[in-house]
């Protein structure tokens, strides 16, 4: 089964792989002008958070304020519009944008683009706290920094001018805690209204600029850490000052109704800090359940951090958490659904596949990834999985690969087990199936792993079921003629023990793409660390056992209640949202609060709240009753009669000797290493000699540290690159959310 090839294959130059975007000016146009005003949209959203500590950008906000305040809407729909509305403007535009995207096809064009480093994938930081970091994620950090700083320093020096001379030490010093505390809340208010765009899972904004859930998960963490960080800071800085005033108690229970009501900042800020505390890394690897479970006190957090400031300051950071909302609702309705598991079993190497029940025209990439909720284990838990099949493997399934790492997946892989035994043969099983729920699927909108003609995927155990979709997806597109730029693809992949590589023979190249090798030139190197020698089972698949062959019918596949979908529905769910939250302040406005004179700034602050919250719920639920109607009549005109679920069939009652000829088949691809580890400065050497001046993309999935060394390797050759090298293009993609 070994082939000692350590030479990167090379491209074949007789095969035109270059692509282009084809499209109408009239389209081109519109795109450039959307573009233009979201950008110009988001400066100034971003310059006036900036420079709000500054004393003349508070004078250009109150002149905003005594300008636009004489509307029904008063001072909380100034504070509404100059800093959540520039957010929720530029989500509009992005649908716009992003339904135009949508008209896009692809020519074959003879002229590859000329190699050139790009800041999203140019890794800068390959350890520390943050993980490896990019070029454009650096620089977003480093001005989320200079803000802070700038804020601290604009807000101390305000402070001190404005300390009286007459004043008492004492009187100086509590003067001096409770107006930095007051700023360093304004400041973690101005951080929240970023906190929760990264993990609205489906958020317009996130496709808009490629970001996938997985990887926005990330900020969504740095920010946290900041948030609260600073919200902390901001109330011990009280603590201090009301311990030295010797009113501590009394000030930490007092309710005001006109300004600032501090008990429920206090209970917003335990929320906050055991949230806090419970996703450290090292209290989440012990007890995730715990980190799951506390996480949910998100909505006491928000809920009385309304009550706490009011309704004009919690404007200040309400376009994020709205966003925030609607997709938390949408998702809500997508998970009611179940799903039929059409295809259960358990791998030799321990791995459970799943083979679950889709509509045909639910879209979703080879990178995209789901939530799954299986209700005999949990009705709580949802763990993320990545998906293992590309979408043209079938119309009407998706897989996906779990590897037992923890008490939820091994009861997952117990109860299939046991379920197996219960039945005799390979009958379907009508009555022991698994009740699942599934969220997503989540992922790039659009697929990066298609635009290098040169791929290099660097996988740690598990982390090679996203890149047998790539690989699917690949040979899937080059047998149909659809636009595809890759034709030289390496695959390392760093197992423990040789009993993981029956994960290979979960797809067949030669069955999706015959003479495949004529038109693609692939290589898989294989590193088993743990092991010295081949042991006497290799090449031998054993049969697995099934628990589920059953058809699956069009009423039990996913529902396409999810944000990457339809861009259309997903548009209107959040103009008639928007619409609906507005329509509701009016007319609350009209007949409640200014004839009955409501002026507690914390009930009106939860009235804010509630308005959003009723008019996601009203005016959005409308528009996902008929998307779903919709989706409902489209699926049922298409039909339920997929080939995909009968190969999968076939596949799964597959003998032994079919198995063993397709590793046999594989094995003349494929490299095998033992004892050893990927030596990837020599990898990417050699493939620096080798590949020319190219871009090549660099996609790699597994542990922390496997992805570290990778992206340090990258930087190293990039930096000390000839001018005839390639350009290395890093990409992670994580397994770990």
């Amino acid at each position: 089964m070994e082939n000692n090839v350590q030479i990167p294959l090379l491209s074949d130059p007789t095969v035109e792989t270059g692509y282009v975007e084809k499209k109408s000016p009239f389209v081109s146009l519109t795109k450039f002008i959307l573009k233009t005003v979201i950008w110009m949209l988001f400066i100034s959203w971003v310059a006036i958070t900036f420079l709000l500590p500054a004393e003349f950008s508070n004078a250009i906000v109150r002149k905003w304020l005594n300008v636009s305040s004489g509307t029904i809407f008063g001072i909380t729909g100034s504070f509404f519009l100059l800093f959540s509305g520039p957010i929720l403007i530029i989500a509009f535009l992005s649908v716009a944008y992003l339904i135009l995207s949508e008209e896009v096809e692809f020519t074959k064009n003879k002229n590859s683009r000329y190699p050139s480093f790009r800041l999203s994938t140019y890794p800068v930081i390959v350890d520390g706290p943050f993980g490896v970091v990019s070029a454009a994620e650096f620089i977003g950090i480093f001005l989320f920094v200079i803000y802070v700083l700038w804020a601290v320093y604009a807000y101390t020096v305000r402070t001190v001018s404005n300390i009286s001379d007459q004043l008492s030490f004492k009187e100086q010093s509590l003067f001096f805690l409770e107006f930095m505390g007051l700023r360093f809340g304004s400041i973690g208010i101005y951080c929240l209204a970023f906190l929760f765009l990264p993990i609205a899972r489906g958020s317009v904004l996130l496709r808009l600029v490629d970001i996938p859930f997985e990887h926005a998960t990330r900020y969504h963490v740095w920010l946290g850490h900041l948030t609260m960080g600073l919200f902390t800071i901001h109330g011990l800085l009280y603590v201090v000052a009301w311990s030295i005033e010797g009113q501590l108690i009394q000030k930490l229970i007092e309710w005001r109704d006109i300004g600032i009501a501090n008990l429920p900042g206090v209970i917003s800020l335990l929320a906050g800090l055991l949230m806090w505390v419970t996703s450290l890394p090292p209290v989440r690897k012990i007890n995730f359940e715990l980190f799951f479970y506390t996480h949910q006190l998100y909505i006491v957090f928000v809920v009385f951090l309304a009550l706490h400031v009011g309704d004009f300051i919690f404007c200040i950071s309400a376009g994020g958490i709205f966003l925030f909302m609607l997709d938390r609702f949408l998702r809500f309705c997508q998970s009611r659904k179940v799903v039929e598991v059409i295809s259960a079993k358990c791998l030799p190497c321990g791995t459970v596949e799943l083979v679950l029940s889709k509509p045909p025209n639910m879209r979703y990439n080879a990178l995209s990834f789901v939530f799954l909720q299986v209700r005999e284990l949990s009705w709580l838990q949802w763990h993320p999985f990545s998906v293992s099949s590309s979408p043209l493997d079938g119309k009407y399934h998706m897989s996906i690969l779990i590897k037992v790492l923890g008490q939820w997946t091994a009861k997952l892989r117990a109860s299939i087990l046991n379920t197996s035994e219960t039945v005799p043969g390979n009958q379907p099983l009508k009555h022991h199936k698994l009740t699942t729920s599934v969220e997503g699927p989540y992922g790039h909108e659009v697929p990066y792993h298609l635009m290098y003609e040169n791929i290099v995927l660097v996988a740690g155990g598990i982390g090679i079921s996203p890149f047998l979709a790539i690989l699917s997806d690949i040979l899937h597109r080059v047998r149909d003629g659809k636009p595809c730029l890759p034709r030289n693809i390496l695959i390392i992949w760093a197992v423990k023990k040789s009993t993981e590589l029956p994960l290979l023979s979960t797809i067949d190249n030669e069955s999706i793409c015959p003479s495949f090798s004529n038109k693609l030139n692939l290589e898989t190197r294989i590193y088993v660390t743990r092991e010295s020698e081949p042991s006497l089972e290799e090449g031998i698949v054993q049969l697995t056992p099934t628990s589920s062959l059953c058809p699956a019918s069009n009423s039990c596949a996913m529902s396409c209640l999810v944000g990457t979908g339809d861009k259309v529905w997903s548009g209107l769910y959040l103009i008639s949202s928007t619409v609906g939250f507005i329509i509701l302040m009016a007319l609350l406005e009209i007949f409640y609060i200014n004839p009955f004179g409501i002026y507690k700034w914390w009930y009106k602050g939860f009235l804010l709240l509630a308005c959003m919250a009723v008019g996601i719920l009203l005016f959005g639920g409308a528009v996902v009753g008929l998307w779903h109607l919709m989706d409902t009549q489209v699926s049922a005109k298409e039909g339920y009669e997929d080939n995909g679920i009968k190969g999968e069939r076939a596949k799964n009652d597959a003998t032994i000797s079919h198995e063993d000829s397709r590793m046999d088949n594989r094995a003349s691809l494929t490299s095998i290493e033992y004892g050893t580890r990927p030596d990837f400065k020599e990898i990417f050497g050699s493939l620096s000699k080798c590949w020319g001046h190219v871009d090549v993309g660099v996609i790699s999935c597994g542990p922390p540290s496997l992805v570290a060394t990778v992206a340090e390797e990258i930087r190293s050759n990039n930096m000390r690159r000839e001018r005839d090298h390639p350009i290395f293009h890093f990409h992670s993609h994580s397994f770990e959310l």
